[in-house]
């Protein structure tokens, strides 16, 4: 039996109803939005995107290459650390630099103001509002994500035109709004000092029961407070519900329970799987034993615990069976890799008009050219 080649699919017409929120929030708050670049990266699209985006967001010189040359607008970029060459590579790429502490401010931030780069530091405002998500934490104790008040030097003032922070992860605009009280309580005698505030990702803005009018009344009052500009830099609320990885059923077996190997790998295509952990969605199925037939999805490698999730199905699964794995866009795509000599799924965009085009294939010499 043939069995078509796993691939992971981007549809234009759900990035667009995303795309069209977003817009929607920076007219009515008054604010800029950015592509965060480390949850999605499918350089093919950030021309539909910037149609509707101010710019994008790195983390370091290759994705602010990658913006600078297919995404326009700013781009920004913010790292724990950078070494020295790559301040001089991002002083003609990026428009703004945040830098992790203040004794990296000193060092570096004459050589951007220098080249006319907008400075910032990143901000610790110790205000954990997650739960059970530890590994995405910055303000988790002991984190090495930005500067907490206890460390804030005012000696690098001078060189700051804004300041930065990021403490969400997936979350809604009440977590926010708990971040910036903490926020003003810590360094808002700082803040009417900056040009801008970077309130940075995790922002669940294009999810159903967001509150939106909530986030444009937030924006709004910090850019009264302090007559500052405003960023936003959601990575996936760009692409949320915006892509589909399509796998196959290999083979089946039983060892207590039954057992659905698949041609893709939860440690090669879909690492937060494991990382986060979570289960991913999966179209047509159930929860374990809520459908008649319940299987454990594996991927085909080598490693024990390359395991998708437990899911129930109406009717057995046979080999050859296509399974679509849901809201696929963010956080695969860039942390693909090829353990076990494991080959990539295709990356597939289908236009607005139904049209599907191949945007990438890969091959042995991909795998070969990595090593």
């Amino acid at each position: 039996m043939h069995i078509p080649a796993p691939y992971f699919l981007i549809e234009e017409k759900k990035l667009l109803h995303n795309l069209n929120i977003l817009r929607t929030i920076a007219d009515e708050a008054g604010c800029k939005i950015l592509l965060a670049q480390k949850a999605y990266s499918i350089y093919q699209t950030y021309p539909l995107l910037a149609q509707y985006l101010a710019g994008s967001a790195a983390s370091g010189v290759y994705e602010a290459k990658l913006g600078r040359d297919y995404f326009s607008g700013e781009v920004h970029v913010f790292s724990p650390a950078f070494r020295e060459e790559d301040v001089h590579s991002l002083l003609s790429l990026c428009d703004h630099i945040v830098f992790n502490t203040p004794s990296q401010v000193l060092r570096y931030g004459p050589l951007c103001k220098q080249a006319s780069i907008s400075v910032g530091l990143r901000v610790n405002p110790e205000c954990s509002t997650q739960e059970g998500h530890a590994i995405y934490d910055p303000c988790a104790p002991g984190s090495r994500l930005g500067t907490t008040i206890a460390n804030f030097d005012e000696n690098a003032l001078p060189l700051l035109d804004g300041l930065h922070f990021h403490t969400l992860c997936e979350q809604n605009s009440d977590a926010l709004e708990e971040t910036v009280r903490a926020f003003r309580e810590k360094f808002g005698k700082y803040a009417c000092r900056m040009r801008w505030l970077n309130l940075g990702g995790g922002h669940h803005i294009t999810r159903a029961d967001y509150d939106r009018a909530r986030l444009i009344r937030i924006v709004r009052e910090l850019r009264k407070e302090y007559g500052t500009e405003i960023y936003l830099e959601p990575g996936e609320a760009v692409v949320l519900n915006a892509g589909t990885l399509h796998a196959h059923v290999l083979e089946t077996m039983h060892n207590s329970l039954d057992i659905a190997i698949l041609d893709v790998s939860a440690a090669c295509h879909m690492p937060d799987v494991l990382e986060m952990p979570y289960r991913p969605p999966l179209q047509g199925s159930g929860m374990p034993k809520e459908k008649a037939y319940t299987y454990r999805l594996g991927g085909p490698t080598c490693l024990a615990g390359d395991i998708i999730g437990d899911y129930s199905f109406d009717t057995p699964l046979r080999e050859g069976d296509e399974l679509v794995f849901d809201d696929m866009a963010l956080y695969t795509m860039v942390k693909t890799n090829t353990f076990n000599g494991m080959p990539l799924p295709d990356i597939r965009f289908e236009h607005i008009n139904g049209q599907v085009e191949i945007l990438r294939t890969f091959s042995y010499e991909d795998f070969r050219s990595r090593l």
